[in-house]
């Protein structure tokens, strides 16, 4: 569990607040991938590594999180079983949630949107499809990347 600014040490950027993505995935690399394209986005990253961890950081950060990328195959707690609590809690509704995994089935794709997920990223994916997917839930690039 760990949030980490882009470069800088409190959550504004020209006095604006900045937006947290938590990045929630098993695979420490998979994390690190997905971390280093949003702070070259200019977004505010924080991590967990299922979605036990993910419920930790949301609730320390509050509504600083405004948008979760979840994997799907995850120990404890899985990218569905997360997103259906996190749909389940009134106060997180304007929460966008991402499913980012390697489930390709369209059972596996219906299920997560029929569960509230936002939209839905198969791996592998380039950088190009992270940011189109983050621009059609309302997520524009801060920086130029």
């Amino acid at each position: 569990m760990d949030c980490q600014p882009p470069g800088i040490s409190s959550n504004t950027k020209g006095g604006l607040s900045m937006s947290k993505i938590l990045v929630v995935d098993d695979s420490r690399t998979i994390r690190t991938i997905i971390r280093r394209i949003l702070i070259e986005l200019g977004y505010e990253v924080c991590e967990a590594g299922n979605g036990v961890e993910a419920l930790r950081v949301i609730e320390a950060e509050g509504a600083a999180v405004k948008l979760v990328l979840a994997d799907w195959n995850m120990p404890e707690m899985n990218g569905l079983e997360l997103l259906q609590r996190l749909r389940q809690d009134p106060s997180l509704s304007s929460l966008k949630i991402i499913m980012v995994t390697t489930e390709t089935e369209m059972d596996h794709m219906a299920s997560a949107m029929e569960s509230g997920a936002d939209e839905y990223v198969m791996k592998p994916f380039t950088k190009d499809i992270l940011v189109e997917k983050l621009e059609f839930v309302g997520f524009s690039p801060l920086a130029r990347a």
